[in-house]
This record gives C-alpha cells, structure tokens and sequence, in this order.
C-alpha cells in the first residue's frame, strides 16, 4: 500500500504544470464535451507506457551496463520530445473540419488522445519516475497502477477546467495561447532548459 501512495504522490505532484497536463487542456477545449473519452484515452496510454516503462525495469538487472549508452539515449528522447511538442502546437492551430471534430473525425477522440498522450509520456519525468520507484520497489504492477491513479489525479482536474474554459473563453484564444506554450515547452526541452 504504501508504494502505490508514495507512487501516485510523486506522479501527481510531478505532473503539476507539466506538457501532459498542457496536452489533456488542449484536447478537452479541442474537443468539448468529450471529457470521458479523453478520461479513458489518458488512462489506457498512461497505463501502457508506464506498464512498458515498468516491464523495463523489472528486466533490468545491471543498471551500470546501460551508463554508457544512457547520455545518447537522454539526448535523442530530448529532441523527440521537443520535436513532439512543436507538432502539438501546429496540430492545436489546424482549424476544425465539418462537425468540429478535425483529426478526431477519422480516429475518434479515445484514440487520438491514447496516440498523443502516449507520445507525450516518453521520456517524461513522470516515465523515469515510474521506472525508478519500479526498481527501487520490485513491485512493478502495484507501482504502475500508482503512477497511472496519480496521472488521473493531475489530469482529471484539467478536465473539467478545460470544458469550463471551453464555454467562456473564444475556442482560438484557447489554441493560440496553447501553440505558443507548447513551442516554449518544445524549444525549452530542446535547450535543455526543461528536464523531464
């Protein structure tokens, strides 16, 4: 018990102010009134990336062994994410097609929110803090299900934010003001001037 609320603490109070929370804001006032597909989205991509993210620590067994390639590693996830970032903010300014629905339209909103969340999540801070607390504790489904209720935890919130927002603030105010987060979050990973 007490790995699962150390874990889902940590998910949660790491997720404070991070792109994830950015993201889940961008695709509910993208989106309106689809808070539980978007509810569902987060929650099957968070349990799949941090469920891969733990498989991975339960099979290693020599962490010295991955020093060598682990600053290559660090660097190349750096510029994924910041590359990711930057397509989310064009993405956020792509005007919606017939119905309002844009890109959801063709895969639904559940599983365009599990693709970019699940995007969003690799090499997160929130994905090497599961990893970590998943060797620390070698009880890698109790501390994935942790991570995953504290990412619920951060998200869910935002939600309901976001479809409050939606109703009172003008739709293109919302996305530009997203864009040009999403490009400083992209260009402050890039620098490196953002961890995680």
């Amino acid at each position: 018990m007490k790995e699962f609320v150390l874990t889902a603490g940590l998910v949660a109070l790491a997720e404070i102010g991070d792109k994830t929370q950015l993201l889940t804001f961008t695709l509910i006032t993208r989106f309106p009134r689809s808070g539980w597909p978007i509810f569902w989205g987060i929650l099957i991509a968070t349990l799949l990336n941090h469920g891969l993210t733990g498989a991975v620590a339960g099979g290693v067994e020599h962490l010295g062994s991955l020093a060598v390639g682990k600053v290559q590693f660090e660097t190349w996830m750096r510029y994924l994410v910041a590359a990711s970032c930057l397509a989310f903010a064009v993405w956020v300014l792509i005007p919606d097609k017939e119905g309002g629905m844009g890109a959801a339209g063709r895969y639904g909103v559940f599983l365009t929110t599990v693709w970019a969340f699940f995007l969003a999540e690799i090499g997160d801070k929130t994905e090497v803090a599961t990893f970590a607390l998943a060797i620390e504790f070698e009880r890698i489904a109790i501390v994935v299900v942790g991570s995953t209720f504290g990412m619920l935890l951060a998200n869910v919130p935002v939600i309901l934010i976001g479809e409050w927002v939606s109703q009172k603030v003008p739709v293109q105010a919302v996305r530009c003001v997203a864009a040009v987060l999403f490009v400083a979050t992209g260009i402050g990973v890039f620098f490196g001037w953002l961890r995680g």
